[in-house]
């Protein structure tokens, strides 16, 4: 979808993934957060996780994403939070963002890796950040059986782009990282991701029934409520993955 449908769909979203506030903490619980670590987030979206990690274990970050209005919010959210000084929000493409060399302890790309043109890429985004023994986290869609023909239709998404959880492991390891933890997304999450998107488009499009894309729009949130209840909801998972170089 285009990024200003993706704005609209999720106006009303803190997290821009399928991760409730429960696994967002108990992700950075398993990082063994603390003040003196330094995180690099590409393709940041509203800041949440930098923001909250921030609040709650002292950390400094860098947030980098395309949209002005989720960069908006989540330089908002650092001043709600009292984290304004510790976190730097940039608008940039993060495909093309150029970090400092090996200066952050963590560096992560949740829900993002068409930065990189797919996991591989994404990953060669990533390292050149990442200090020696610092984390990678990566969050990833895959599946959790192979499903039917129609649903890689039905989602508008290639046969090879996302794998079982056992072949993303596998594509973790030819990219010479090894997988140290997980938080998977639970069905109950994907729902307050996706199903919360079609309340808010809804009321977005009585508001503005004359905009140029209110069309489009609606037929977009219309096909994205079929595939999900017919088949992502069943056959796709989504979860972060905590890695380290070999």
């Amino acid at each position: 979808m285009s990024l200003r449908f993706h704005e609209i769909a999720e106006a009303n979203h803190r997290i821009l993934n399928p991760f409730t506030q429960t696994e967002l903490m108990q992700l950075g619980q398993i990082c063994r957060l603390d003040a003196t670590m330094r995180q690099l987030d590409l393709a940041s979206g509203k800041g949440e996780m930098l923001c909250q990690w921030s609040q709650q274990w002292g950390i400094r970050g860098v947030g980098v994403d395309i949209s002005k209005i989720f960069l908006k919010a989540a330089r908002q959210r650092a001043v709600e939070l009292n984290v304004q000084n510790k976190l730097t929000f940039i608008e940039a493409d993060a495909g093309k963002f150029v970090a400092e060399g090996e200066q952050f302890d963590i560096v992560s790309c949740i829900g993002a890796t068409w930065i990189g043109n797919g996991l591989a890429g994404t990953i060669r985004l990533m390292l050149p950040a990442l200090k020696p023994g610092g984390l990678l986290l990566i969050g990833e869609p895959y599946w959790i059986e192979t499903p039917p023909d129609e649903a890689y239709t039905s989602a508008n998404i290639s046969k090879d782009e996302f794998t079982s959880l056992i072949g993303t492991l596998d594509r973790f390891d030819a990219a010479g990282l090894k997988l140290i933890e997980m938080v998977l997304a639970t069905p109950h999450s994907w729902d307050r991701y996706i199903a919360a998107q079609w309340w808010t488009v809804d009321n977005w499009l009585q508001l503005n029934p004359t905009d140029t894309d209110a069309t489009a729009l609606a037929e977009w949130i219309a096909a994205s409520q079929r595939d999900y209840l017919e088949y992502s909801r069943r056959y796709l998972g989504w979860g972060v993955f905590v890695l380290k170089l070999k």
